[in-house]
This record gives structure tokens, sequence and C-alpha cells, in this order.
């Protein structure tokens, strides 16, 4: 496919490394292929990995659609120390003994409990705007505000692994969920507090990561081949959504 710098149509699977922004990838797309019309369909916190929808050109059309799949995680959970972001990237707010209980079966019974239609309060730390400032900004400050709790669904919460102080763990949910809420709330039903240490995006319903495209492999391969990266809108997303 001979296509030119700015005359891009698609969707591209990006496999996110650590420590950037959602953003930061689509200015990196920008650079690579000199378009402005690019964004994502479902941002991934800075310290998450995995699967990004981008969209290219008028694919951008799609993004409502693609936002509201759903999407599944695998990561890790440490017990006993509770951050203010709820994730490794924030400062330590607490530091609790772990139960004497904690066992393999305590926390799958617990993850249980999760499961299903539910309210979930949005993090201080998150994107979420009021008044059109985002909660992060405030929360930077020193600053809590009430926020309206969300509707999400909780589809699978399953415990992989349990190593004392940790649990590895699959999760499927709908649009909206914060994993690391999840996993505070999950420290907080335990008593010892939690946060999240680990999180990688690994389906957003039929997408998979293991189609998705490092950075690093998008960033070097000429920009002849970057056409062939894209699925095209029509195979990605239903008729009535066109």
């Amino acid at each position: 496919m001979n296509q030119r710098s700015g005359d891009f149509e698609g969707i591209l699977l990006v496999d996110k490394p650590q420590g950037i922004t959602s953003h930061d990838v689509v200015d990196r797309l920008r650079r690579k292929i000199s378009m402005k019309r690019i964004g994502h369909a479902g941002t991934l916190d800075p310290m998450a990995t995995g699967l990004l929808i981008m969209l290219i050109g008028k694919a951008t059309k799609t993004s409502q659609y693609l936002i509201s799949l759903g999407k599944t995680y695998e990561g890790t959970i440490q017990f006993g120390i509770e951050t203010d972001s709820q994730d490794a990237d924030g400062a330590i707010v607490a530091e609790k003994p772990l139960p004497d209980d904690l066992s393999t079966e305590r926390v799958s019974k617990e993850m249980e409990g999760f499961l299903g239609d539910q309210y979930q309060l949005p993090p201080m730390f998150s994107a979420k705007k009021i008044d059109g400032v985002p909660l992060y900004k405030m929360a930077r400050k020193g600053k809590t505000v009430e926020r309206e709790p969300r509707f999400i669904r909780i589809n699978e919460f399953k415990l992989l692994r349990f190593e004392s102080p940790e649990v590895d763990f699959r999760m499927s949910s709908s649009k909206g969920t914060y994993v690391r809420t999840v996993a505070h709330d999950l420290g907080q039903k335990l008593g010892c507090g939690a946060h999240l240490i680990s999180l990688r995006r690994t389906h957003i319903d039929q997408f998979d990561i293991e189609d998705g495209r490092t950075l690093e492999t998008i960033e070097q391969s000429p920009l002849s081949e970057f056409g062939d990266m894209l699925i095209p809108v029509h195979k990605a997303v239903p008729s009535h959504v066109l």
C-alpha cells in the first residue's frame, strides 16, 4: 500500500509501554505519519501497559463505539500498603499488618464479591473532570472533592497466583472501571489495605494484545509499511456504527 504521510485511515493496535501516557502515544504517532487526526479508544494509566486502540484519520468517528467495549486486564495487587493514587505511582499513605488468615481461599472469596453490577467512586487521581478541571490536578494540590459514583460491571475477577503479600489476577470489566480502585477496595475488605503494582490490558472485546505492535516497532518501520498495519474500519466495527 503506497500511501503518503497524512493519508491514512484505520485502526492500529498498539502495545503501550510503561511510563508514558496514552496521549504520548498519540503524539508519537502524529510525528511518525504527519497527521493530526489521531485518537485512542480508552485511556491507560502511565503505569499500565498493553492494548491501546489507536484511531487514524476518519476512524476517529468510531471512538464512542470502541470506548464502550468491555476490557480484560491482568495485574498484581500488593496488600498491606495504601497509596494516594491507589497504584505504585503514588505516595504511601498507610501501612498495615496483614491478617493472620490471609490465604488463597480468603482472597479468592473476597474477589468473588466484586462480581456483577455496582457503583464505583472514581479516584481523585484520575482524568475525570469536574467543572472542566481533571481530578488529578486537584489531588496534586491536596484537594478532595465530591465525586459521583459511576455504574460499572465486573464479569471476572480471578485469582491467578497468591504469594503473600501479592496476588496476581485477571479481570474483565465494563468501560470506565478503575482497576486500581478495585485493588484498593479489596484491601479495605481484607482489612489490610492494598494498591495496584502492575497492570496490563490484554483484550478490548475481540481485539487481542497478541495482535498489537510496540511503539518502537511502529516508529522504526518504513512509512510505506504503516498502512499495512491498520485494520480497515469496516472490519473492526459493525456496519450500523459507520
